[in-house]
């Protein structure tokens, strides 16, 4: 009989901040990434999960699919969910939540809605959602985020959901996608871009912009804005599910 990998009986605490589903995602895929949960071992089952976060399976399960998709964990039949050998070795161009980003880094996540409104012409011409919105590291600037949301991918969506749930967690949990076109390139901040990063006019800046499909379907034009120095690269890739 094949020996079972090691459960890690230390499940992480939940930091309170958004869908309870991405909270236990947040709180997994740190664990993982820390190396607290080093790979091979057996991550504890949904059915413990569900009793200690005192939700539902379905809830937990949703958590552990995302995990899975996205390559940090494996599923194995009559064996269990198990870290992935190559869990910290993700690539950088993959699509994360600047939440866990933030986590990843240990740092303390804050989120700010500073624009959002509804325009005719947005995504390709269509009629869209514009926002812009804040991310904050330990109370300091992050990421400035600009994005464009087509109406008919995100049909749900709308400005008073995003007051306390940031555009990517909604996204995530709402708006399937299919396809995604990733660049990264060195600019240099404007005027906009400087007072809500907190950075002098004409400061370096990394800026991260991506677009997402469903299948022939546009759904999202991200653009992220980053405190950095000089770097360029790009990337086209799809999902692992």
């Amino acid at each position: 009989m094949q020996p079972q990998p090691p459960v890690n009986a230390s499940i992480p605490p939940l930091d309170g901040e958004g869908p309870l589903w991405l909270q236990i995602r947040r709180a997994l895929a740190q664990a993982v990434l820390s190396g607290e949960w080093a790979a091979g071992t057996r991550i504890p089952s949904e059915l413990v999960l569900t009793g200690h976060y005192q939700t539902s399976r379905m809830t937990v399960n949703k958590a552990i699919q995302s995990l899975a998709s996205e390559g940090l964990v494996a599923r194995r039949p009559r064996i269990g969910t198990i870290v992935t050998g190559r869990a910290r070795e993700r690539p950088v161009l993959e699509i994360w939540d600047a939440a866990d980003a933030v986590r990843r880094e240990g740092g303390h996540y804050g989120y700010r809605l500073l624009e959002c409104e509804t325009v005719v012409s947005g995504l390709d011409g269509l009629p869209s959602i514009r926002i812009l919105c804040l991310h904050l590291s330990d109370g300091r600037p992050f990421q400035l985020e600009e994005r464009l949301v087509n109406r008919a991918a995100a049909p749900a969506l709308a400005c008073g959901l995003l007051r306390d749930v940031s555009p990517g967690q909604w996204l995530l949990a709402n708006v399937p996608w299919t396809d995604a076109r990733h660049s990264i390139t060195a600019r240099r901040a404007g005027p906009t871009v400087a007072e809500h990063l907190a950075l002098g006019e004409g400061a370096a800046c990394l800026l991260v912009e991506r677009r997402t499909w469903n299948d022939d379907l546009p759904v999202t034009l991200g653009r992220f804005w980053y405190p950095g120095d000089d770097s360029e690269g790009s990337a086209r890739f799809r999902p692992s599910w």
